[in-house]
């Protein structure tokens, strides 16, 4: 195995920003749950500034679990990981937290440093691996039984809706050609294959033209935007009120799905005509930032990943209106 796990290496993106946003939930013996723990730079950064802070992080990868424990084992009891996905975050903050509410939540979405990093994984189109893409490699299909299995159109889809690639059908078409003489089975072969479905003009600029098509494939393996538009409702249905929750997204896909789910709260649902807002019609989500904010030169120059962050968070002012809960996202957790 091929990695280079330097926890030194890894800067988690805008750090100082997450914990101003988060410190007034975080007073005394509080809880924080880090969705997205990675190799637990977030998740130390918060257990180093609040001394009294409790940390539970969440991971599908193994990996992540074991390599983020071993990390942060000198603060003891006060942090304790949970192998699965992030859309069990309200199952977590039920049997962690006070009253089975967290008091602040944190999400860092997308791929992890420590998946780049391991070349074995697959998921970068600039060096040679099994195309594998799994966050957890032990359950699940791969990229590559993807691409043997799946029909031109469904390669297509994938392609156009989870990379935006204009060029999706004649990549799915030069995929589906090769597949009859030999399925592809590494990165390599699938950034050839992509580069030579693009025209020659368009790839001279826009980077690598893989890149579109690895995330499409990296996001449809995990099904990522499944999985994050079951989270963040429940994320919100776990905090506790005056608990906040911030995430950080990394594409458009994900920041959509992010925006539209904050939007519902920190937006009044009285009728129109009213001469008075009604109470239980009231936003039940405080935003903490007008729109999604974005690292500033000095953050970029620092951390070269932040260029394409957008960090929305939000404070939870109320409970969840009756006529607005969905049960479907809280399964039990109010």
């Amino acid at each position: 195995m091929r990695t280079a796990h330097n926890n030194a290496l890894h800067v988690p993106v805008l750090t100082r920003t997450l914990l101003d946003f988060l410190a007034p939930s975080l007073d005394g013996d509080a809880l924080l749950i880090d969705c997205t723990l990675g190799m637990g730079g977030h998740s130390q950064a918060f257990l180093d500034e609040f001394p009294e802070l409790r940390v539970v992080g969440i991971d599908r990868d193994p990996a992540a679990i074991r390599l983020a424990t071993e990390r942060l084992a000198p603060f003891g009891q006060r942090f304790m990981a949970v192998h699965t996905t992030y859309d069990d975050v309200d199952m977590v903050a039920a049997e962690h937290g006070r009253d089975g509410k967290a008091d602040a939540i944190v999400m860092d979405l997308g791929v992890s440093s420590l998946q780049l990093d391991d070349e074995d994984r697959g998921f970068s189109y600039a060096t040679d691996a099994p195309l594998d893409m799994r966050m957890n490699p032990e359950v699940g299909r791969s990229a590559a039984d993807l691409l043997a299995t799946g029909s031109h159109g469904e390669i297509t889809r994938i392609l156009r809706v989870y990379g935006e690639e204009k060029f999706a059908s004649r990549i799915a078409d030069a995929i589906v050609r090769r597949r009859e003489i030999q399925p592809l089975s590494r990165t390599r072969e699938l950034a050839e294959i992509v580069r030579d479905s693009i025209p020659a003009a368009t790839r001279r600029t826009g980077g690598n033209p893989a890149k579109r098509t690895f995330q499409a494939l990296r996001i449809a393996v995990n099904e990522e935007l499944d999985v994050l538009e079951a989270a963040i409702p429940r994320a919100i249905e776990a905090i506790r009120v005056g608990g906040r929750l911030a995430v950080e997204s990394y594409q458009s896909l994900e920041d959509r799905i992010v925006k539209d789910a904050i939007a519902q709260g920190t937006t009044s649902t009285t009728p129109a005509g009213l001469p008075v807002e009604l109470d239980t019609h009231k936003p039940y989500l405080r935003a903490l930032h007008r729109g999604a904010l974005k690292a500033n030169d000095a953050e970029i120059a620092a951390n070269p990943r932040s260029a394409s962050v957008r960090l929305r968070a939000v404070e939870r002012v109320a409970p969840t209106p009756h006529h607005l809960f969905n049960p479907e996202h809280d399964r039990g957790n109010r």
